[in-house]
C-alpha cells in the first residue's frame, strides 16, 4: 500500500543526485602540479586520493532495483527508496572527499605561500612541518560523523525532505559491504 509520499522521494532524489554532481564537477577541477620531488608530499597525494576516490564513485554501479516503472504505487515507492540510499551513499563519499580535497588545497597554498617561489631548503622545514601538522590535524577532524553532519545540517537549513534519508551507520554499512 502506497503512502502518498512519492512525488517526495522523487525530489529527494533529484535533491540529492543535484548536491552529488556539484560535488563531482568541484571534485574533478582540483589540479595540481607538483614537482617531480613533491609528488609523493603528503597534500599531493591526498589530492591524488581524492580524485582516484571520485572516479571510483562515478564506476561504482547503481545498486538499487532496476525494474521499469510499471505504475505500482508500491514498487515505486520501494524503487524510490533503493535510489535515494544509493544517491546518499555516493554523495556522502562525494562529500568527504571534496572536504579532504580542500584540506589538501589549504596545505598546497601554505606551502606555497611558505616557498614564495623559492627552492625548498632548510630554512623551511619548521614552516613545512607545520603544514604538515595541520594537514592531518585537518583530516583527523573529517570523521564520518563530521562529513554526515555537514550534509544534514545543509539539507535541514534549505527545508528538504529527509525523513528517508539512510542514517550514517547505515551509510557506513553500505560503503564497507562494497568494499
Amino acid at each position: 500500500m502506497s503512502d502518498g509520499l512519492n512525488d517526495a522521494r522523487a525530489m529527494r532524489v533529484a535533491e540529492i543526485m543535484t548536491d552529488f554532481r556539484n560535488l563531482l564537477h568541484h571534485l574533478v577541477q582540483l589540479r595540481a602540479t607538483p614537482t617531480a620531488e613533491e609528488y609523493y608530499l603528503d597534500g599531493y597525494s591526498l589530492l591524488r586520493q581524492c580524485s582516484s576516490e571520485a572516479q571510483a564513485i562515478l564506476q561504482t554501479p547503481f545498486s538499487g532495483s532496476s525494474g521499469a516503472s510499471s505504475g505500482d504505487p508500491e514498487q515505486e515507492r520501494q524503487q524510490l527508496k533503493a535510489i535515494i540510499t544509493d544517491a546518499a551513499v555516493r554523495r556522502f563519499r562525494c562529500q568527504r572527499a571534496y572536504l579532504l580535497a580542500n584540506a589538501a588545497l589549504r596545505w598546497v597554498n601554505a606551502r606555497n605561500s611558505i616557498l614564495r617561489g623559492q627552492k625548498p631548503n632548510a630554512s623551511h622545514l619548521g614552516a613545512f612541518q607545520q603544514a604538515d601538522a595541520t594537514l592531518r590535524t585537518e583530516r583527523l577532524a573529517l570523521t564520518d560523523a563530521y562529513v554526515e553532519n555537514t550534509l544534514r545540517t545543509q539539507d535541514a537549513a534549505q527545508g528538504k525532505w529527509l525523513n528517508e534519508d539512510p542514517s550514517l551507520a547505515q551509510i557506513q554499512h553500505i560503503i564497507m559491504s562494497r568494499q
